[in-house]
């Protein structure tokens, strides 16, 4: 039997975007920059997952992020108290507003 490792990493990433999408509130929860690049559960991704992100200094109440694994993509949105999760792959998208 063979194992198809990029599948087994996108299936990861799914798996991941999908708790965010379903929890965002256990996950996104920053003051500034540096709590979302120390984030625990950004290193539950696949290795060779990009991510960066804008508008996270000190006293910023704005942010977006963005999260990239191959095809699938990631990206939060936070303005105002509005909160905006998109997850994305091969034109496939869910999202998560509120």
């Amino acid at each position: 039997m063979l194992i198809d490792f990029q599948h087994e990493q996108q299936k990861k990433f799914d798996a991941l975007a999908f708790d965010i999408l379903q929890q965002p509130g256990a996950y996104l929860s920053f003051d500034c920059i540096s709590d979302f690049y120390q984030a625990d559960w950004l290193q539950q991704f696949p290795k060779g997952t990009v991510w960066s992100a804008t508008g996270l200094d000190d006293g910023a109440e704005e942010y977006c992020i963005r999260i990239e694994y191959k095809t699938q993509f990631l990206w939060i949105d936070y303005a105002e108290n509005r909160l905006s999760v998109l997850y994305e792959k091969a034109g496939e998208k869910h999202l998560y507003q509120s």
